[in-house]
């Protein structure tokens, strides 16, 4: 069994306000207590290396919340830090959130020598109704601002973050959304629909959202819209131009492993006896900053084998190119016979097909992909 890629996953759990339809751990503050948290994250990541020995980091990746409310200071301390606790690649990629709100052109200059090379920008839309319906606290002025800073910062790779089917959506505006966001030639394009899940505002007042079949119009001209403009679809909401396709979510989606610190992070680790272990930090940053030694963790578990298959394919069937056999068998340690029944069947639904060396969904399975990956779990 080979070990996978390894990955770094920070969590910065502050924000400006909660949206009312986010589900992240993410917390509303006027102060941020960025010295001691960067302490902890640190104190963190030490406490974690002993699963990972000598094991080199291939992407970074700071989410939130909104990391760039985090000084570019601190976030350049945070990365000097790591890179003298872990081997890093010397082709890192390194992804920061940052929400158009907090964007400074020199903040993000900064970022961009603090050792960041990615920018993945929260816009979510460009106009200002849509932005006032989901919440958000900037506008579409800021919104255009934030990509031009991002551009004269120098990040050559940067995402635009889009979503659609929003409150009263038509395929118009949804069009536009995407239209202007094109006009900047992202390398790299996250475009998905709003979903209304728990424990959210919106889940508690609903808003009202484009039926079905509009929202299968809008699906349906955007995707020809950035197949036409040289955007290929690699992931359910992920668009990017050649060589450009964002590798830390890849190695999540190819069942690789990530150290995950910070309050509420998550990690997952293969080890070489062939053991695979998920956990999950302390949710509460005030808790999370208090911990000792032995105390960030809220909860770590081996992976039972009759659950590996189906936490493979939660991932990797999310991919357009699906997985091979090699693959599934050197990432969970078991061997293709074990998910046949399960392949026979999908195959003969339609729901999955075999191209050459790879299994991937079909369109149809590809609608209808939970109920896909559902079938592999027990």
């Amino acid at each position: 069994m080979e070990l996978p890629p390894l990955g770094l996953y920070i969590h910065l759990p502050w924000c400006e306000r909660k949206c009312p339809y986010c589900d992240f751990n993410s917390h509303e503050s006027d102060v941020i207590p960025e010295s001691g948290y960067i302490d902890a994250l640190l104190r963190d990541l030490r406490e974690d290396l002993p699963l990972v020995p000598q094991r080199t980091v291939e992407t970074l990746f700071i989410g939130g919340g909104t990391p760039s409310l985090f000084a570019a200071g601190g976030i350049a301390k945070l990365l000097r830090e790591i890179a003298r606790l872990v081997p890093l690649a010397a082709t890192m990629e390194a992804t920061m959130e940052a929400n158009p709100g907090s964007a400074e052109a020199g903040k993000f200059a900064a970022f961009c020598e603090a050792g960041i090379n990615r920018l993945s920008l929260g816009i979510q839309s460009f106009q200002d109704a849509q932005l006032q319906a989901l919440g958000r606290v900037h506008n579409a002025d800021q919104a255009h601002a934030a990509i031009d800073f991002a551009k004269a910062a120098g990040f050559d790779s940067f995402n635009i973050d889009l979503m659609h089917g929003l409150p009263g959506q038509s395929v118009t505006a949804a069009r536009a959304d995407l239209d202007t966001a094109l006009a900047y030639t992202p390398a790299h394009l996250s475009w998905y629909q709003l979903t209304i899940e728990p424990n959210t505002v919106f889940h508690k007042r609903p808003p009202l959202l484009p039926v079905e079949d509009a929202l299968a119009a809008i699906q349906g001209d955007g995707e020809r819209l950035l197949t036409s403009r040289g955007y290929g679809q690699y992931e359910v909401s992920a668009y990017s131009q050649p060589g450009f396709q964002c590798r830390h979510n890849l190695n999540y989606w190819s069942f690789g492993d990530y150290l995950g610190i910070g309050a509420g992070a998550h990690g997952k680790i293969t080890h070489t006896d062939g053991r695979i272990q998920r956990y999950a930090k302390k949710r509460q940053p005030a808790q999370y900053m208090s911990s000792s030694a032995g105390e960030f963790r809220a909860s770590y578990r081996t992976l039972d084998q009759d659950e590996i298959p189906g936490e493979f394919m939660l991932n990797a069937l999310r991919l357009n190119r699906g997985f091979t056999v090699s693959q599934f068998e050197n990432r969970t340690g078991l061997d293709i016979s074990v998910v046949q029944p399960q392949l026979d069947q999908l195959f003969e639904r339609g729901l999955l097909q075999r191209s050459t060396d790879t299994i991937h969904t079909t369109d149809l399975g590809r609608r209808f992909l939970d109920s896909v990956v559902g079938e592999f779990f027990v």
